[in-house]
């Protein structure tokens, strides 16, 4: 075996990890970003902690067809770069935005969402999701609001007893 057959064995292996480890994959059609618009993207990548690669479509290809998954097939052809997201919502988030940001320069092609198969509209569903961190927030918020309710009401019925005895 050559040596270069072993290197794209190798590379096979890294890629279904990747796929394996990731909550979310995203595959993207990019064309024509120029190297500011690029180095923003994957800037904007690394801050939501999805590894963001340019990958030949034959050894993504393999690596899920390895894993039994064949719902990619089509959709790598073309330039495809992919991100794999540590969460379920983050790396469709940026890409995303991004799609909507850079029109007609990064495309959302489908991705892997929960060992699940999702296509474009699915992975723009998962982008409206908010985060796990929004969805603290939210909480919090609403736990607030309920106890300064809470708070008021109960003070509301002691000055209401308070008029009543004197």
């Amino acid at each position: 075996m050559s040596a270069n057959f072993e290197a794209k064995k190798q590379v096979v292996e890294e890629i279904k990890q990747k796929i394996q480890n990731s909550k979310s994959v995203v595959l993207v059609k990019y064309e024509a970003l120029t190297v500011s618009e690029d180095t923003e993207l994957r800037r904007e990548l690394r801050k939501n902690d999805v590894d963001y690669k340019v990958l030949k479509n034959t050894l993504v290809r393999r690596a899920f067809n390895d894993l039994g998954i064949t719902d990619f097939d089509n959709d790598l052809n073309g330039p495809t770069s992919v991100a794999f997201g540590n969460d379920e919502v983050g790396a469709s988030k940026v890409i995303v935005a991004a799609s909507k940001k850079y029109e007609n320069k990064i495309v959302v092609k489908s991705g892997y969402i929960d060992n699940v198969y999702v296509d474009c509209n699915g992975v723009k569903k998962y982008a409206a999701i908010p985060s796990q961190e929004e969805l603290y927030s939210m909480l919090a918020g609403t736990l607030s609001n309920f106890t300064r309710g809470l708070a008021v009401a109960i003070k509301a019925v002691a000055d209401k007893k308070a008029e009543a005895q004197a």
